[in-house]
């Protein structure tokens, strides 16, 4: 996923930043709503983190600032406030969840993951196109019911190709996804592309995944 996580205080942003890599997120983090909403706008994101407690610009307005942009990545909300009023001016303002702090991390992560696949349209943690099994949880790939392994970066390309199944992907994006700024050398998505066919369809019978001149790659079956 790609995540931005606004957060102010600069011990639990280091603590969410390593939590979300480690678990082979892409994170865009601030403690600033200027510069939050600098990525929102210029950025591919999956789903947002944002404190209400920040400073300038808070929580509620940044939400409200990415809502009339016409963004409409998921987004949970972080606060301190325990109050029933609090948790709903968040969610009038724009936001889709909220977590209470203190909170437990596997919470976080389980909230995150069904945000995402809430907005892309899945409501299962697995996602299925003929014989392949995505599992999204636990970021692995079953094929015919036996689990093939995959790299963090084959894994990546291959969950968003599956994600825009049928629709055309950019190099660039994928580029994207790996690196979080597309400072990437454009080489290493085709020779992931490349890895991920490989796996998928060893014989070559299949073909999942097409190169679409000029204009990037397409996962050609069905997910749901």
């Amino acid at each position: 996923m790609k995540i931005l996580l606004v957060e102010d205080d600069k011990l639990l942003n280091h603590h969410l930043t390593t939590l979300l890599t480690e678990t082979s997120n892409q994170v865009h983090s601030t403690g600033s709503a200027q510069v939050a909403l600098h990525y929102a706008a210029d950025y591919p994101i999956d789903v947002g983190i944002v404190d209400l407690g920040l400073p300038g610009m808070d929580g509620l307005q940044l939400i409200r600032e990415v809502r009339a942009l016409k963004i409409s990545f998921p987004i949970i909300v972080l606060t301190a406030r325990g109050t029933w009023q609090d948790k709903v001016e968040g969610l009038q303002a724009g936001a889709d969840d909220y977590l209470v702090k203190p909170f437990q991390k596997e919470e976080l992560l389980a909230r995150l993951n069904a945000l995402v696949r809430r907005s892309a349209g899945f409501i299962s943690p697995k996602v299925k196109a003929g014989d392949y099994e995505l599992d999204l949880s636990r970021k692995e790939l079953s094929i015919a019911g036996q689990l093939t392994i995959l790299t963090s970066f084959e894994y990546q390309i291959l969950e968003y190709m599956m994600r825009n199944a049928r629709q055309v992907v950019s190099k660039q994006l994928l580029l994207d996804q790996l690196y979080g700024d597309g400072e990437g050398d454009p080489n290493i998505v085709e020779v992931m592309v490349s890895r991920v066919r490989k796996k998928l369809d060893p014989e070559g019978t299949i073909q999942p995944i097409s190169t679409i001149r000029r204009q990037g790659y397409i996962f050609n079956l069905p997910c749901n």
